[in-house]
This record gives C-alpha cells, structure tokens and sequence, in this order.
C-alpha cells in the first residue's frame, strides 16, 4: 500500500529541467546552477501542535508547504525543489488526493518540484524540506541589523492567533481569519525584492516579538516595537487594542516577514514591495542599542505580554 501512495504521489508531482531524477529511486539528482548557492529549509507540523484536529486536508497541503517556503522568502531565496515526509494513521487515497490538491496548488504557484520523500504508518505529521537558490552574497540574515535602522514587517500578524483563540473557545470564526490561519502566504516575492536593502530578515512563525528577538540576538542589538503601529486587518480591527495586541505580537503563525533596513533606505523598501507585486509592509520601529524587544504603549510605556510566544518545548 505504501507504494501505491508513493505512485499516486509521483503521478500528480510536477517536475523542472533541472531535476535529473525525481520520485522513484533511492535520492533524488538536481542540478544546481554554478552561480547560485543553494538555501535549505525544513520544518514539520503536528497534528494538534501545528494544526488544529480536523484541518481540512486540503488546507493542511497547503500550509505544509507554506510555512517552509516562509522560511525560503525569510533568506530572499528562489523556491526551486521539496521533499515530502507523510506520517499517516491509515493509508487513506482520498486523504491524500485532498492533501496533493492544496500542497501542488502553491507548489505550482512557485514552480516547485516534488522530487522525493517517504510515507509511514504514524500519528498524522507532515515534514517537508525545501530547496532554493540565491545569488553568492545576496541572501538575507538574521545578523545583519545595526543601531537605528528600521524594524518592519508585512501583512497583518495577529490574524491567525486570533482564529485560534476563537476556536479553542468554541467560538465562531470569521472566514478571513480563518483563512489566514489555513492558508498562510509565504511571501517569496516580498523576500527576493528586499535582498540588497534590508539589513537583517526573519519570518514570523513563533510570534513578532519572539522572532525579532532571534534577529536582535544574532545582531547583538535590541529593539523597540511600537503597538499602535502595528498593522491590523479589518476584521481584527474590530477588536480592543489590548484584545488583539497578544495576538499581533506574541500569537504567532503569521508567515510574513519581519525584517530591519536603514532609515535611509526607507523609501527604497516601499518601491521595491511595491515593484514585488504591491505586497503591503509597515514601519513598527527601531533596532537600539542593548538587547531584547521593548513593546511600547501608545502612552509610552514598556508593554508585558502574558506569553512571549509559542514555544515548542
């Protein structure tokens, strides 16, 4: 049974001319160009840890797939292959038929190539690793902010924690909302265009605060997050600030990127997100000297989040 999904896999799996061999033998072969460096990414969600019990298959392909090629749009990357690791209770075609559709709808969106893998008999986890490529020396890091440049990020970061929120409490959940938790976009565009201007760069998968602080850490620097300034969607917007600041700030599963660029390259940063597809980005304040994040109230006072964000352990 285990070879007939692993068939069913390779029928539907696109390819690229740079993949000289795909599904089917021990390792894949890929060619990477000679002027590129190759990026690599990893991540794998639980069910119940990463996802809600009884996320649509559909949905869960496409977040799967999402949420790592985050972490290539967080290094200014080109997507270009993955690898596919299914843990599944049974071995269920229609399940997988529903999982194929939403992972291969994004994959081609990015031209990507599904070129290996494995499935086994477990509790539901999905692993997917991803491959890109990145000119030598262009690539985006989390240690390249210095004092007083910019803190920025796209989109609007809360919106998933609160769709969360809402159904842990058995409440009813607006549909953008919900949609944002479901269906992340990694902003692969946003990435590539901010490479040679931002100073530093990482994607918001734990919560704003949280992540901005391994950016502060590997820069030896810190920062100061202005709350009011954070962007908020229309339907978060309904919401108290002190409802939504812990969701915007700490609740993570955002996707988008949280990234430093000089003061004086502030209007660079616009044109370039805009020429990247018009992708929406938000000044929220400034790396300082020291270390850690500083959350600032509208009154001027230092912020206490209850969580500092989602911790895996």
């Amino acid at each position: 049974m285990e070879f007939d999904l692993i068939a069913r896999i390779r029928d539907r799996a696109a390819t690229r001319e740079d993949v000289v061999l795909g599904i089917g033998d021990d390792a894949a072969l890929l060619q990477v160009p000679a002027d590129r460096q190759l990026v690599v990414a990893m991540d794998t969600l639980n069910a119940g840890v990463h996802f809600p019990q009884g996320t649509s298959p559909t949905d869960l392909g496409w977040k799967s797939l999402a949420v790592n090629l985050s972490d290539l749009a967080a290094m200014g990357a080109q997507p270009a292959w993955c690898t596919l690791s299914l843990s599944l209770p049974q071995a269920d075609a229609a399940w997988l038929d529903g999982f194929l559709d939403g992972f291969l709808e994004l994959a081609a969106q990015h031209d990507v190539a599904l070129v290996g893998g494995d499935t086994t008999r477990g509790p539901l986890s999905v692993c997917v690793a991803v491959h890109g490529l990145v000119e030598p020396g262009r690539a985006l890091r989390r240690d390249g902010a210095c004092e007083g440049d910019e803190v920025w990020v796209t989109g609007t970061p809360g919106d998933a924690a609160a769709a969360l929120a809402a159904m842990q409490a058995g409440a009813a959940v607006d549909r953008a909302l919900r949609a944002r938790l479901d269906r992340p976009t990694p902003r692969i565009a946003a990435g590539q265009a901010l490479a040679g201007i931002a100073s530093a760069c990482i994607d918001v998968s734990d919560g704003l605060l949280a992540d901005l602080a391994h950016v502060c850490a590997a820069s030896s620097v810190g920062a100061g997050v202005e709350l009011d300034a954070l962007p908020v969607s229309p339907a978060l917007a309904r919401f108290r600030p002190d409802l939504r600041w812990p969701w915007q700030a700490t609740g993570g599963d955002d996707y988008e990127l949280c990234f430093t660029a000089p003061a004086g390259r502030h209007d660079a940063v616009l044109r370039a997100l805009a020429d990247a597809g018009g992708v929406a980005a938000v000044r929220i304040g400034l790396v300082e000297a020291g270390e850690g994040v500083r959350a600032i109230r509208p009154d001027g006072g230092v912020w206490e989040p209850a969580s500092g964000g989602f911790r895996h352990f």
